[in-house]
């Protein structure tokens, strides 16, 4: 016997759903529905199959095929356009000798089809219909019959009014094939509105037969879909084989993985290789398919998540439906009845309200909450620079194509043969990236060197010193081993500018790719002499006798990077007597948690102090960023720690100029003028803190976020050159880092991030002026308010995330605290 499958439909209620995916391919739990389907037929030995196909039909073929791997035959009967129901079925009428039965492709059901035949056949019928009875008819065409199961009359899709029975046509037809030979070929036709009325008014055997336990759902709105996948999971569609049953209503596909502390209430289905990470929880009826993430201490409740999302850290999903290859960032929650169409990036902390559909494509702003759904345009911002370079989820956000793409749109922007110098931390999620920036280059008609993974002020030094017009570093971030971050430099080894970065983003947007001609494109090769030349400059950089003469003893925590590579044959060099601590290079220590960091720099302030040592030192893993422990091993802040190195290097450069940002305490300036110096106030972007140091009278830079600048040297942070500077002034200067920090005057600082939707941060900033318009104000970068001496409020805009910084100064830390408290409610009130 042969089955005609109806799978044309477009599925428009479905929407967003069926965009990019037909209706009879919408995944209900492990298969399609179409699948479920044809398994259906094959458990009733119906192995021969025709598929009528409209709507995106090639890709219903390439995922069946033939059939072959289903053992059975299927062949397929695509329409130019819509015929309908009856209209698709006369297409295939040459291949229809005999009963047949149509069944749709979009309808999930365990009818009993051998029994449905038996009836039909015992009927001697010209048409069967399979019945089903609904609570809610009205959707549905009715159907009567006599006691004999002989129909009586068709009502299609009633009012209330013409109710008069809950019995339905449930869309699965047995046919004699001479029912065929009424229908014109090429035209429209639909068994229930016009074959069905007049066979049946020509007095015709139609029969129905009705299976009261038996399961049927049209697959044909979202709420259906939903309940169509949850009645799978509880069990009440028969002959579905969910995978490995771990009991308590969890089944699982090949490579799984569950963390230990991840909880999971059935019924829950997991996909091929999906991973559920610590502290996440999954509340069935849930659907979780192939290649997902569901990171740490997410929350799924009663959702399908389709194929190669990502659901990220302490994100919700409740009652709803993410489809294919998504991105849901990191504390974003999406509500009951909404869906995410393919494809889709909902930004860090966004809110999708219930029942709100987002089309296929588009990228939701971090941070803001969307009531309505979105068919056109995009929520998002069309960047791809934030704070850190490019940053994103490696192999969500970050993945080789889009990686080989960026260096493609970089090396657009550039002089066609100019050479760019690559560079990587020893992880292995950089260097596969690194390797796809090298890839998209070269096409570019770029020439690419590769410095292998090297610290990151090697890397900006050598950029600077070789002939090279960019560079590039590729790392871990230090933050969250699941981020990697893009870095990209100019010729001297500073972060790009902002005109440079828009034109990357325009070129990468656009895809307006520079493509050059076989014999233009670029070279690779790797970078002669890269940590030579640094340490041989770096070295005559530096005082060495003087630091060789004071016989430093201190303790040097390398945060098991790259420095360690690079730094101990400085240090020899210089005569130091050297207690190493996390000095060999180790990948799964590059990103570590905060608690972890707090530990290592707790451990450090012990070993240094116990062992009396002049100094204690740790790296972050680029080398760019160093932590301090003075001689008693009690631990410096960022900002105190910058003061010692500008009151030191100020001491050996009297009438010298520091740079610091703006939200560095006042104290620089009453250090500076103890020694006829100046301080110069830059914005917080590094790039505006490496313009200034390259200027001649600036004699060091400091970040105020552990980082500093010595242009002498190098115009960028490296942490190495200001350890041994450190140790250099300290000599010089016969002192220790304690007694210096001892003579500093006191400051009492407070940082703060207020949460603020993007669309709300201008109209805050225009009110924060207009509120304190009588005060002193400076917009060096963002809103600083001035009330007296070491007395002041920065409001700055955070470029990444839906944020305000607020960073405060007062005379005393009551006075501060207080400061605080009152700006942060002025700036929550001002959101109203």
């Amino acid at each position: 016997m042969k089955a005609v499958v109806i799978a044309g439909g477009p599925g428009s209620r479905l929407r967003p759903l069926t965009i990019a995916c037909p209706k009879a391919l919408v995944p209900v739990v492990n298969k399609p529905v179409l699948a479920h389907t044809l398994n259906l037929l094959k458990l009733h030995h119906i192995t021969e199959v025709i598929i009528t196909a409209y709507h995106l039909a090639d890709q219903i073929q390439d995922y069946f095929g033939d059939g072959s791997d289903l053992g059975m035959l299927i062949r397929y009967s695509v329409e130019e356009s819509p015929l309908g129901t009856a209209g698709s079925v006369k297409q295939v009428q040459n291949l229809l000798d005999d009963t047949f039965l149509v069944i749709s492709g979009d309808v999930l059901t365990d009818v009993d089809l051998s029994a449905l035949l038996e009836f039909h056949r015992s009927r001697e019928a010209l048409v069967t219909l399979t019945l089903k009875r609904v609570a809610d008819p009205l959707d549905y065409g009715l159907v009567l019959t006599d006691p004999d199961g002989r129909i009586t009359q068709f009502t299609e899709k009633p009012g209330w009014g013409q109710v008069i029975s809950d019995t339905i046509n449930a869309g699965i037809y047995v046919l004699e094939p001479e029912v065929l030979d009424r229908l014109r070929p090429h035209q429209s036709y639909d068994f229930s509105q016009d074959v069905l009325p007049t066979l049946l008014d020509e007095g015709a055997p139609l029969y129905g037969y009705i299976e009261e336990d038996s399961y049927w759902c049209d697959i044909g709105t979202v709420p259906a879909y939903m309940r169509a996948f949850s009645d799978v999971l509880e069990g009440r569609v028969r002959h579905i084989q969910l995978g490995q049953d771990l009991g308590n209503g969890i089944w699982v596909e090949p490579g799984v993985e569950i963390a230990p502390d991840a909880t999971i209430y059935g019924p829950v289905y997991l996909g091929r290789d999906v991973k559920v990470k610590g502290g996440a929880a999954i509340y069935g009826p849930t659907m979780v398919r192939d290649f997902t993430v569901v990171d740490s201490r997410a929350q799924i409740e009663r959702a399908s998540i389709w194929n190669h999302c990502y659901i990220g850290e302490s994100a919700e999903v409740r009652g709803a439906i993410v489809c294919s290859q998504c991105n849901v960032r990191a504390k974003s929650i999406i509500l009951e009845g909404a869906v995410i169409g393919d494809n889709t990036l909902v930004g860090r902390g966004a809110v999708i309200h219930p029942n709100v559909k987002i089309w296929p494509g588009k990228e939701i702003e971090a941070g803001i909450t969307v009531r309505n759904s979105i068919i056109w345009g995009s929520q998002g911002r069309r960047v791809l620079f934030g704070q850190y370079g490019v940053t994103g989820v490696v192999n969500v956000d970050l993945t080789p194509e889009f990686t080989a793409r960026l260096g493609t749109a970089f090396g657009s922007i550039l002089p066609k043969g100019s050479l760019v110098t690559i560079n990587r931390d020893p992880h292995r999620s950089p260097r596969m990236l690194k390797r796809a920036l090298i890839s998209g280059l070269p096409s570019a008609g770029i020439n690419v060197w590769d410095l292998g993974t090297q610290p990151v002020p090697v890397a900006r030094y050598y950029t600077c010193q070789s002939m090279a017009v960019a560079g590039i570093h590729v790392r871990l971030s230090p933050y969250d081993e699941r981020m990697v971050d893009i870095r990209f430099f100019d010729h001297t080894g500073a972060n790009l500018d902002e005109t440079s970065k828009r034109r990357v983003e325009q070129s990468f947007f656009r895809e307006d790719f520079r493509r050059v001609y076989l014999d233009e494109i670029g070279t690779i090769a790797y970078a002669p002499a890269v940590v030579e030349t640094y340490l041989r400059n770096f070295l005559q950089a530096v005082n060495r006798d003087a630091i060789r003469h004071a016989r430093f003893y201190i303790v040097v925590d390398y945060a098991n990077s790259p420095v360690a590579s690079v730094l101990p044959t400085i240090l020899n060099e210089v005569g130091c007597n050297v207690i190493a601590l996390n000095a060999n290079i180790d990948e799964s220590r590059l990103a570590i948690q905060p608690y972890e960091f707090q530990s290592d720099l707790e451990r450090l302030g012990v070993i240094t102090g116990t062992l009396k040592a002049h100094l204690g030192i740790r790296f972050d893993v680029s080398g760019e960023r160093i932590f301090l422990v003075d001689d008693m091993g009690k631990l410096i802040p960022d900002s105190l720690a910058a003061l010692a190195l500008a009151d030191l290097a100020l001491r050996l450069h009297p009438g010298g100029v520091i740079a610091v940002p703006v939200k560095m305490p006042d104290e620089f300036e009453l250090v500076a003028a103890r020694y006829g110096g100046r301080v110069i106030r830059t914005p917080m972007d590094a790039r505006a803190l490496s313009n200034v140091a390259g200027n001649d009278d600036i004699v060091m830079a400091a970040t105020g976020n552990d980082s500093f600048i010595f242009p002498a040297f190098q115009i960028t942070s490296d942490g190495m050159m200001a350890a041994v500077r450190l140790l250099e002034y300290l000599a010089l200067s016969d002192t220790t880092l304690s007694a210096v920090v001892a003579e500093l005057p006191p400051f009492y600082t407070l940082h703060q991030a207020i949460p603020c939707p993007w669309e709300t941060k201008g109209i805050v900033m225009r009110r924060i002026s207009q509120h304190f318009q009588n005060e002193e104000i400076d917009n060096t970068d963002g809103i600083k308010i001035r009330f007296g001496k070491s007395d002041w409020v920065l409001l700055l805009s955070d470029p990444d995330y839906p944020l305000f910084q607020v960073y405060a100064q007062a005379p005393s830390q009551p006075l501060v605290s207080e400061r605080m408290a009152s700006f942060v409610n002025l700036v929550l009130e001002l959101q109203k």
